[in-house]
C-alpha cells in the first residue's frame, strides 16, 4: 500500500494567515492552540515530518494573563555563559519589557525541538499592540 505524501508547491498554496487576540486570554492555552496551527495538526494533510502549517499574527500580546499566583512566581531564566552569570528574570517584569517574548517562549517551546521546529516557528508573528502589517495576507480570524 502506497502513501502519498502533499507536495511541497501544494503546501505553499495551501497555507493561511490566522489573527488572533490574545486580550485576557490564558498562556498556556494559548500557546497549545497556536503550536497546533503552526504544526498544521488542524489540517487533513497533516505529516509530522513536513511542515504543512499556516501563519499565525498575535496581537495584544501585552494584554496576556496567567491563572493563579503564577504571575508572581513564574521566571525566565538566561545564562551569560560566565560562572555566575545565571539570571532570573520575573514574569511580569518580561511582560513589561518584551511581551512579544513571552508567548513566542511558550510556543517554543510546544513545538518539535529540530529544524522542523524552528523553521515552524519562523510562522510566528506577535505584536505587543493591536496593529499588524500583514493586512495584504488577508488574514483570517481565529478564535479559540
Amino acid at each position: 500500500m502506497r502513501t502519498d505524501y502533499t507536495k511541497p508547491d501544494q503546501i505553499m498554496k495551501d497555507r493561511k494567515w490566522y489573527v488572533v487576540n490574545a486580550e485576557n486570554v490564558v498562556l498556556g492555552r494559548l500557546a497549545t492552540s497556536i503550536a497546533r496551527v503552526l504544526q498544521g495538526k488542524h489540517k487533513p494533510n497533516y505529516a509530522p515530518h513536513q511542515d504543512v502549517g499556516d501563519f499565525v499574527v498575535v496581537l495584544n500580546a501585552d494584554k496576556i494573563r496567567l491563572t493563579g499566583n503564577k504571575a508572581d512566581q513564574k521566571t525566565y531564566f538566561r545564562h551569560s555563559g560566565y560562572p555566575g552569570g545565571g539570571k532570573q528574570i520575573p514574569f511580569r517584569r518580561m511582560l513589561a519589557r518584551r511581551p512579544e517574548f513571552v508567548i513566542e517562549q511558550a510556543v517554543r517551546l510546544m513545538l518539535p525541538k529540530n529544524v522542523l521546529g524552528r523553521q515552524m516557528l519562523k510562522k510566528l508573528k506577535v505584536y505587543a499592540g493591536d496593529q499588524h502589517p500583514h493586512d495584504a495576507q488577508h488574514p483570517e480570524s481565529l478564535t479559540f
